[in-house]
């Protein structure tokens, strides 16, 4: 038993030695703090704990729905529910399409790391960590050369900001607004980025125009086909090349926008979080939370704050994290737009 644990243990350690930092690195999902716990992780999942957690998620829920039966246990190395995802959503080339892209990055990564650190302080018992929320294939009113009215944005620009993400240890999540594609055209141009461990995946059903309509007229759709399609992708990535399981998100706002949830698969290898979408005032956005995220369960959920759009109308402010937390299930990943 004692050589076992002096190789698990210099495995750990080298492994720390190789991300560069003894403070804080990612390795198989976690945050790493010290040998004892990357021990833990790179050894076996936690199942006590996790199932403390999932319970803890559901924050005194009574429906019944939370947490989610008979789901499967995740591969080690998961970040959910062990950690809380704070993610910055936007584009490089747009002021107005988020706030990623609405400053300069130093100034845009300062900001986040405060944010991390209000959330970090009302729930001390969750660690967080930062994510990049990139829209790498925006939808577009015009059709433009492919006919598909949608933009892919070149490999530069995603490079740009997985180094940007690599400054300060955060996640990256590659945003897909299909337009007139599909989940099946555009992912697989995505393999090479969703090979890296800490690079994950979202898919924006309000730009997944099935019917024809152009992007923005009106609000699209994803059944739960194309949904399973993305997750057996991802599974199949993570199974191959040995890595932590992948976190897919999916934006919601309408109950339109994704259809037959009950027919969606959960895997080990795939963390799939549905994600408040919409804005507004307090009340609109906890309703809506309630009715399309809470009232139809997948597996974990999400929660986005608009910085702008959120105070447009009375009383003008948005939610404060301990009322975000305060949900029934709890948010385990939080998106600023």
């Amino acid at each position: 038993m004692r050589r076992i644990t002096a190789v698990l243990t210099f495995l750990a350690l080298a492994a720390v030695f190789l991300q560069g930092s003894f403070n804080k690195v990612y390795a198989a999902g976690f945050i790493i703090r010290n040998t004892k716990d990357t021990i833990k992780n790179i050894a076996a999942l936690d199942t006590a704990r996790y199932d403390s957690l999932m319970k803890r998620m559901a924050n005194g829920d009574k429906t019944g729905r939370w947490p989610v039966k008979n789901a499967p246990l995740p591969l080690p190395g998961a970040i959910l529910p062990f950690n809380r995802v704070v993610a910055y959503y936007g584009n490089m080339y747009s002021k107005n399409m988020g706030v990623l892209g609405e400053y300069e990055p130093k100034v845009m990564m300062d900001k986040l790391k405060a944010e991390c650190k209000v959330w970090e302080k009302a729930d001390t018992l969750t660690p967080v960590i930062p994510a990049l929320h990139y829209i790498c294939v925006t939808a577009q009113a015009d059709a433009g050369r492919n006919g598909l009215h949608n933009l892919r944005m070149p490999f530069s620009q995603i490079d740009k900001v997985i180094a940007m993400a690599k400054t300060m240890n955060a996640l990256v999540f590659l945003d897909l607004q299909v337009g007139f594609s599909t989940v099946q055209t555009e992912i697989p141009k995505l393999e090479k980025y969703l090979l890296m461990p800490n690079v994950h995946l979202g898919i924006d059903p309000e730009f997944s125009m099935k019917e024809g309509s152009v992007p923005g007229k009106r609000i699209g759709t994803f059944d739960a086909d194309d949904i399973n399609y993305v997750s057996k992708y991802l599974a199949g990535l993570v199974k191959k090349n040995n890595l932590p399981p992948k976190i897919f998100i999916i934006h919601r706002f309408t109950k339109r926008m994704v259809t037959n949830y009950k027919d969606i698969k959960l895997s080990s290898e795939v963390q799939l979080v549905m994600d408040m979408d919409g804005w507004g005032g307090p009340d609109l956005k906890k309703g809506t939370y309630k009715y399309f995220i809470a009232a139809e369960p997948v597996q974990f959920t999400g929660f986005k704050l608009f910085y702008k759009n959120d105070i447009k109308n009375g009383p003008k402010r948005m939610l404060t994290p301990k009322e975000v937390l305060a949900l029934r299930p709890s948010p385990v990943y939080i998106q600023y737009q």
